[in-house]
């Protein structure tokens, strides 16, 4: 008896995991879209860092990234189980928080335009002392965690649809699976996305002869000339994806708006030859202009109320 017991225990566990495995891959398949918006973001937000401290930071950031994924995936769980009507209102806020931080930067960007002209650098003023160094990494880590908490929470939201009929057990297991594969997968990538200067560098001074060492010094020569436009790159990506993740989540939590550019897309799938193309590229679209106006009105109502305040 209690060698059957121990084989039908098994064999339920094995059928977990056989679940496990299957909506995992679902829900990986279905959170695609938005971990390259995370990838982009991360990067972009660790941008800036003095190179020996890339990686220090990167690997800050992740910490931060498990933490939320920690508190998440149990919040995502009670919410689902007992109030999940709050799911959605929850998603929207995190979207309009992303619209009003990468509306601030746009923001920022344009006011300061000409100052950056005859101004030093920023990364030339953080260098004054060791204090401005560490404040400045520790402003870079703590604003890539809270972007990170909100791309987390739709990442969990999306798997837990998934896995909505599941069992308790194989909603946390799968979840957990995500959670794990995803912030590894995402900052495995940032590390060497950041880094790909210094594999530039390395590459440039191999040593020897040969067309083999010729060719590894060019690809060294053109990954250091092409990190600065890369990162720079990553940044104005990254800005526009808060546009398109916050539009996006925004737009999918009021009906009308989404049902909206749903019948735009396929309308515009009808145009002939490029229509496919078009219909993928049009709700992006839509979204980052919804999450673009959604900013601005944000930041607009942020400041009213701080100038408000200050003149109490």
């Amino acid at each position: 008896m209690a060698g059957a017991s121990l084989l039908m225990l098994l064999d339920d566990i094995a059928a977990i995991l056989d679940d496990v495995a299957a909506m995992s891959k679902v829900a990986a398949r279905k959170t695609a879209g938005v971990l390259g918006d995370d990838l982009a973001l991360n990067a972009q937000q660790v941008s800036g860092v003095a190179s020996e401290r890339e990686l220090p930071v990167v690997w800050a950031v992740a910490k931060g990234s498990f933490l939320n994924k920690l508190i998440l995936v149990p919040a995502a769980l009670l919410i689902s189980a007992f109030i999940p009507w709050a799911i959605t209102p929850l998603l929207m806020f995190g979207g309009l928080f992303l619209c009003f931080e990468g509306f601030e930067k746009v923001h920022h960007w344009y006011v300061h335009r000409k100052d950056r002209q005859t101004d030093l650098s920023e990364q030339a003023v953080i260098e004054k002392s060791v204090e401005d160094i560490a404040a400045f990494e520790k402003t870079k880590v703590k604003g890539a965690i809270r972007t990170d908490f909100v791309l987390s929470a739709e990442i969990i939201a999306i798997s837990l649809g998934v896995v909505a009929q599941s069992s308790l057990l194989s909603q946390f297991l799968t979840l957990s699976v995500i959670a794990i594969i995803m912030t590894v997968g995402v900052y495995g990538l940032v590390a060497g996305i950041v880094k790909i200067d210094d594999l530039g560098l390395y590459l440039t001074k191999r040593q020897g002869k040969g067309a083999l060492v010729a060719f590894w010094q060019k690809l060294g020569f053109g990954l250091l000339t092409s990190a600065p436009y890369l990162m720079k790159g990553l940044t104005i990506v990254g800005t526009i994806a808060m546009f398109m993740v916050g539009g996006g989540i925004l737009t999918h939590g009021i009906h009308q708006v989404s049902g909206l550019i749903t019948q735009t897309a396929l309308w515009i799938a009808e145009v002939e030859y490029v229509g496919y193309v078009l219909a993928f590229i049009t709700p992006r679209i839509l979204n980052a202009i919804f999450g673009l106006i959604a900013g601005a009105i944000a930041v607009s109502i942020f400041s009213l109320f701080t100038k408000l305040k200050q003149g109490q």
